[in-house]
């Protein structure tokens, strides 16, 4: 036991996350497309606010900005986890025949990415709803690699304000 105290003094434990490098064989693309969905509703709400007018008091004017500050950061977080989500998926889940079914699986999943960069970047509705429409297409390639035939729970939802 002493040996062992004296190993974790000298060298501290690293705590690691992954999913799932044993690997455990839950994947689901679901988190990835509500991530994405996340990111659609944050930039239509930031497209929809009225900028405070000069008139308006500096309460409203700090509610306005705390408002958009915080629709942004929800963007921000969601545009990641639908990177982490696709990583994920692309490092753990797909393999070598997937891809020799589906050619373009690697840009699809790259191109992606990309879009949740971008849309990190940005504030613009056509880039988020090619990110949702670009997680979908990775979600429908996850299912029939999976012999299942795909039903999005949340296709063609649309979001009010």
């Amino acid at each position: 036991m002493r040996l062992i105290s004296s190993l974790r003094r000298w060298s501290p434990i690293q705590e690691a996350e992954a999913h799932c490098d044993i690997p455990c064989g839950i994947y689901d693309p679901i988190v990835a497309k509500i991530a994405a969905q996340t990111v659609l509703k944050m930039v239509m709400r930031l497209e929809g606010m009225e900028p405070p007018s000069p008139a308006s008091s500096a309460e409203d004017r700090r509610t306005a900005f705390n408002t958009a500050n915080r629709y942004i950061v929800v963007k921000e977080e969601h545009a990641t986890l639908v990177k982490k989500e696709l990583d994920s998926l692309w490092h753990d889940y797909f393999r070598p025949d997937h891809l020799e079914k589906y050619p373009d699986l690697h840009t699809t999943v790259w191109n992606a990415n990309k879009l949740a960069s971008k849309n990190k970047q940005s504030v613009n509705l056509d880039d988020a709803q090619n990110l949702v429409d670009a997680v979908d297409r990775i979600s429908e390639i996850y299912w029939d690699t999976k012999g299942v035939t795909y039903s999005d729970p949340v296709a063609d939802v649309r979001f009010g304000t």
